[in-house]
């Protein structure tokens, strides 16, 4: 493991210099104020520089003789991601990028300098980690965004995003009510970024509907949903359905490094979410890639 020591004015400068120097796969071991600006102590794994392992794959089986059977809707590189069976005709029309600009909707993330960006979804979709990258991505264009959590009852919930936003240099409000979540809100400079991490939510259960709602309100937010990829399709429409009933108009999916099968993630994308970035790993420092209909295309087609 290479230890690297990098020191500059400000976090974000170091922050850079790490990325430059480093690359994507560096870890941030320990950072800290210093006469002149700040400290960071970075790795880069000696196994990062090294060529993968090549695991053989196993010896495919011999193919049935006799004529292959015609294709349909679910046939084709489509097939293993079981998708609802309307939207894999869709799809099987022409190009599939062309095919998924038609379907599907892709925007970018909304602009959290205009309203501020209320992370919302289930428990455990990836919301403190999207919002810590989120976070970082601020901080390396050189901004100072506010970054709000509302979850108060989750054990280590605020303490884990504290850890990345004390990384950054940030601070961090815990704000679990509407009214305080309002106050919170309303301290930010003209033109800040706010980023509000919020604990999971059931949406089928009319109480944790309401009091998310509520939130929203308070802050004048826009609903960014977070969903993991790799859910039942049928289960990631319905509870697409149930947060765009709320407010959200935007998908953020994550764990796309992992899953295999992004039914799930069209799916939910079909109940009238617009796709904007994908989390990709867990790294916070970066990983949020662009979702347009090409990348798509290439992740569900197995090149990528």
């Amino acid at each position: 493991m290479r230890l690297r020591l990098f020191r500059a004015p400000r976090m974000a400068e170091a922050m850079a210099q790490v990325r430059a120097a480093l690359g994507d796969d560096a870890v941030i071991l320990a950072t800290r104020r210093v006469h002149g600006g700040v400290e960071v102590t970075a790795a880069l794994d000696a196994r990062a520089e090294a060529e993968p392992w090549l695991i053989p794959a196993a010896a495919p089986e011999p193919a049935p003789a006799g004529p292959a059977p015609p294709a349909s809707a679910g046939a084709g590189p489509l097939a293993r991601h079981s998708l609802p069976a309307a939207l894999a005709a869709q799809l099987a029309c022409g190009p599939l990028d062309r095919a998924l600009a038609t379907a599907l909707g892709f925007a970018p993330l909304p602009d959290a300098t205009a309203a501020p960006l209320l992370l919302v979804g289930p428990p455990g979709a990836g919301k403190t980690l999207s919002c810590a990258k989120m976070a970082t991505r601020a901080v390396l264009a050189g901004g100072v965004p506010l970054v709000v959590t509302t979850d108060g009852e989750k054990a280590g919930a605020a303490e884990q995003l504290a850890a990345f936003t004390r990384l950054l240099g940030l601070g961090l409000t815990v704000a679990p009510q509407p009214a305080a979540l309002a106050k919170a809100v309303a301290r930010r400079a003209a033109g800040q970024p706010v980023l509000i991490d919020s604990a999971g939510c059931d949406p089928f259960d009319a109480s944790q509907a309401a009091a998310l709602l509520a939130l929203a309100r308070a802050a004048g937010a826009t609903l960014l949903l977070v969903l993991p990829a790799g859910l039942d399709p049928a289960e990631a429409a319905e509870t697409a359905q149930a947060f765009r009933a709320l407010g959200a108009r935007h998908l953020l999916p994550t764990r796309l490094d992992a899953a295999r099968r992004l039914g799930g993630v069209l799916a939910a994308a079909a109940a009238g979410l617009a796709l904007t970035e994908a989390g990709l790993g867990q790294d916070p420092s970066g990983d949020l890639a662009p979702i347009d209909p090409a990348w798509l295309a290439a992740r569900l087609r197995g090149e990528a």
